[in-house]
């Protein structure tokens, strides 16, 4: 019944303020999980086979991109319309309110999004509080974690160590977010050797917290589009040597040729949806092609249908990630690439 719903509900939501949209979305599903009348109302979802990765146990390969519900606050509700994990953030040590208003636009004609919220977020303390407090939700939860925007860069091991540990008890992976262009000076640390030098910190501090906690919790590095092939290759090599756990591509970019013609074009932020598929698709190919499958890829990054989602498996994708796409199309889009991944698994 939801998604015979969707479209009216976009409609309505469309006629306001991106972000004041967004809010209203994220309140009434809460309310709706609460009351009970998000179950009773979920289509059901094709029984997809769980993946393995990671030592963690996948209930499907579709999750929700971070972004979307940067408190942790809607898991249980956004965990009953199908997602097999979801990645809340991105979250810094202290609170943030982000940039100013306004920050958010959608491109509709493109079904694309340029945000530059800029980490508006409640801290990682209160994460974690809100990660304790889901209570249905049996998917796999993620931290996306970043940096404040007042913390220089050669400071920023300490933000991204600071939250490693609060997280690390609760999260079931984390992401570091290095590749947000809403950050003064953030991409500057996808450089390989900044890179390189992050991840031996993390690392050793993951070690230390596995032994306190007694769980090994997968660490992953989401990195831009936007890299030059010599860039990856560099990246790579760092996270190989280094033994990173996995890899997230895409976030957003900064290229806007596909979408110059819309008005926002020129708006300061990252472009996500349709628009970014073809540039996040080559990073994760080449990603892939250089890690020959021993680091793990969640692709993310312009899917909007079940075909693009394959492609995203055959360019070597183990798991991916839906935002953009989520936003015009509502969680019917969820239950056809699942119930497409169920398909091609029984062929396999």
């Amino acid at each position: 019944m939801i998604d015979a719903a969707y479209p009216l509900a976009r409609k309505l939501l469309f006629t306001l303020d991106a972000e004041a949209a967004h809010h209203i979305s994220m309140a009434g599903l809460r309310l709706a999980e609460k009351t009970g009348l998000l179950e009773m109302l979920s289509d059901p979802l094709p029984q997809a086979k769980p993946i393995e990765l990671m030592g963690l146990k996948f209930p499907n390969r579709i999750g929700l991109a971070a972004g979307l519900d940067k408190e942790g606050n809607t898991i249980d509700a956004l965990g009953r319309l199908g997602f097999g994990f979801i990645e809340i953030g991105t979250i810094t040590p202290r609170p943030q309110a982000g940039n100013p208003k306004p920050r958010l636009f959608r491109l509709i004609p493109h079904e694309a999004i340029i945000n530059r919220m800029g980490f508006n977020n409640p801290g990682i303390d209160a994460g974690v509080v809100n990660v304790r407090s889901h209570r249905s939700y049996k998917g796999i939860i993620g931290f996306n974690i970043g940096k404040n925007k007042d913390t220089p860069n050669e400071n920023a091991a300490d933000d991204y160590l600071a939250c490693l540990e609060k997280a690390y008890p609760v999260a079931d992976y984390i992401a570091v977010n290095l590749s947000s262009p809403n950050t003064p000076g953030l991409r500057d640390l996808q450089a390989a050797d900044s890179s390189a030098r992050l991840l031996e910190l993390l690392k050793t501090e993951q070690q230390k917290l596995a032994a306190i906690h007694e769980k090994h919790v997968p660490i992953l590095f989401k990195v831009a589009p936007d890299l030059t092939e010599q860039q990856i290759a560099d990246l790579a090599k760092a996270f190989l040597d280094g033994g990173l756990d996995g890899l997230i591509a895409t976030n957003t970019t900064l290229d806007r040729e596909k979408v110059s013609d819309h008005k926002w074009a020129n708006e300061a932020g990252g472009l996500s949806g349709k628009p970014v598929l073809e540039k996040s698709n080559q990073t994760l190919a080449a990603f892939a092609a250089a890690f020959s499958g021993k680091i793990p890829i969640i692709g993310v990054g312009g899917i909007s249908s079940k075909a693009d989602a394959e492609t995203k498996f055959k360019l070597g994708a183990d798991l991916i990630q839906i935002y953009t796409s989520f936003i015009y199309q509502g969680p019917a889009l969820v239950r056809e690439i699942v119930a497409a991944d169920c398909i091609r698994h029984a062929k396999s």
